[in-house]
């Protein structure tokens, strides 16, 4: 049975080549051994399924039900045509005669794939930016044989078996004529030389591991899962090929005072009960200055002060969002008898000690703050990040 490669890509089997490309890219970075040490087999699965889908030939033996990367290359045992043919112009010139289409040998450069890494940033980073070096693990040029992928002083040699095609071609004769079959060299592979002498630090591929430090500059405004891309800083390809892009993912961590919500900031001012019936000015540290506060007398809970362009910058373009204040009003759960004496004087100068002062208005009643806490901090049932 020949190998699904498009189930492997999840793509429809009428996909375009875009379509091919956008899957893979997006497994390549979810599965990535770097992203994802344990998934390192599906990487190479989906890799090789990239590689015949993106590769027009190949797609052919794979449509006509073949499989290009089966022993004996071309339609495979499964194919209609049985093994042997290498795409639609064998089967053409084993109709009709002719010779078979030259393709050429394969290339041993091929891309490089992406890279993701995740980076950490405080509240105070996304909001206004930052310069950070990333440490990044990935496949570098190899430097010993310049990507070549044979040891110094050697050169890759070409096939006798093939005498640099890549391919074998038989011909043999049939109640139909002379039929022409062709497939991949299994000396060289395809690729129409050999490495005789693999260099020792690559091992033949033109690349090796390597770790290098890069300086990361995130805009201001970003927010959390935004990935920046790195244009050509991801894996190097086999024997040299360009190199990919690395994406960096942003991930955000949580304020002890303030909450996001897309580029306005929310918290919490809790206040004494005598500071909402009388009024007072308080000092409240933002993300970058400290601003006067001014609560008006009668406050009450619940309430929400608005402080204009103090909360996150917008991302690409002028102008910040804001910053919700939302007050809670402590109310003392403990009284001396003194305080207790002037709370039921007031209570009588406003006529609310007798029974008849308390209505109800559906709203339920707000849960006393307990003492020692903080002034200012976060709603409660906000939103968790």
């Amino acid at each position: 049975m020949s190998t699904d490669y498009y189930a492997i890509l999840g793509v429809r089997k009428d996909a375009s080549p875009e379509e091919i490309k956008k899957a893979y890219r997006k497994l390549a970075r979810e599965l990535h051994p770097d992203v994802n040490p344990a998934e390192e087999e599906r990487f190479k699965e989906v890799t090789r399924a990239y590689e015949v889908l993106s590769d027009p030939d190949k797609r052919q033996i794979v449509d006509l039900g073949g499989d290009p990367l089966a022993p004996g290359g071309g339609g495979g045992a499964g194919g209609p045509f049985g093994a042997g043919f290498g795409g639609l112009g064998d089967i053409m010139d084993a109709f009709f005669g002719g010779g078979t289409s030259a393709r050429g040998p394969r290339s041993r450069v091929r891309p490089g794939a992406d890279a993701l890494l995740r980076l950490d940033l405080d509240l105070a980073e996304t909001a206004f930016g930052v310069k950070r070096d990333i440490t990044v693990d990935t496949a570098v040029l190899c430097k010993t044989c310049a990507g070549e992928g044979s040891a110094p002083g050697t050169h890759p040699d070409t096939c006798r078996q093939c005498k640099g095609s890549g391919e074998i071609q038989q011909v043999t004769r049939s109640i139909l004529g002379q039929m022409v079959t062709a497939r991949p060299c299994p000396r060289c592979g395809g690729f129409g030389s050999v490495i005789e002498s693999p260099c020792r630090e690559c091992h033949g591929e033109g690349r090796v591991r390597g770790r290098r430090t890069l300086t990361v500059k995130v805009p201001a405004g970003v927010e959390d899962g935004m990935r920046i891309r790195l244009n050509g800083e991801g894996e190097v390809g086999p024997a040299g090929g360009p190199p990919g892009d690395l994406y960096i993912e942003i991930h955000e961590r949580s304020h002890p005072q303030f909450e996001r919500e897309g580029d306005d900031l929310h918290c919490q001012l809790r206040i004494p009960m005598t500071t909402a019936v009388l009024g007072s000015s308080v000092e409240l540290q933002t993300l970058d200055s400290t601003e006067q506060l001014h609560i008006k007398a009668g406050t009450q809970p619940g309430s929400t002060l608005t402080l204009g362009a103090r909360g996150v910058p917008h991302l690409r373009r002028g102008g910040r969002g804001d910053l919700y204040v939302h007050v809670e009003v402590e109310i003392p759960t403990r009284l001396n008898a003194e305080q207790e004496k002037l709370i039921r004087e007031l209570a009588t100068l406003r006529g609310e000690d007798r029974a008849d002062a308390i209505t109800a208005n559906g709203n339920g009643a707000s849960s006393a703050g307990a003492k020692g806490e903080r002034l200012f901090g976060k709603r409660r049932g906000g939103r968790a990040r």
